[in-house]
């Protein structure tokens, strides 16, 4: 247990940003789950309306620290990737 002021303060900030960082990482995730949804029913116009969406989504966990961002590049390449699979 934290016993400075300065540790209770610091165990109250983490708490906060727990929270909104947990909220942060569903949304991300949600996005990435209609991207993949819209892939496995064939549905290439679908797929790539809800990849505008979901691509800022990873960037945006990825310059706030939620994930790395070669995991953001990585998943954006892949799901890139199974659209254009779609195509042929």
């Amino acid at each position: 247990m934290a016993n400075t002021t300065s540790a209770k303060k610091a165990t109250r900030k983490i708490a906060r940003r727990t929270i909104v960082n947990k909220s942060r990482r569903t949304q991300m995730r949600g996005a990435v789950r209609t991207v993949e949804e819209a892939i496995k029913s064939g549905d290439r116009n679908a797929a790539l309306e809800a990849m505008k969406r979901a691509e800022p989504e990873l960037m945006q966990a990825a310059q706030r620290n939620i994930i790395h961002k070669n995991n953001a590049s990585r998943k954006v390449s892949r799901l890139t990737h199974a659209i254009a699979k779609l195509a042929k």
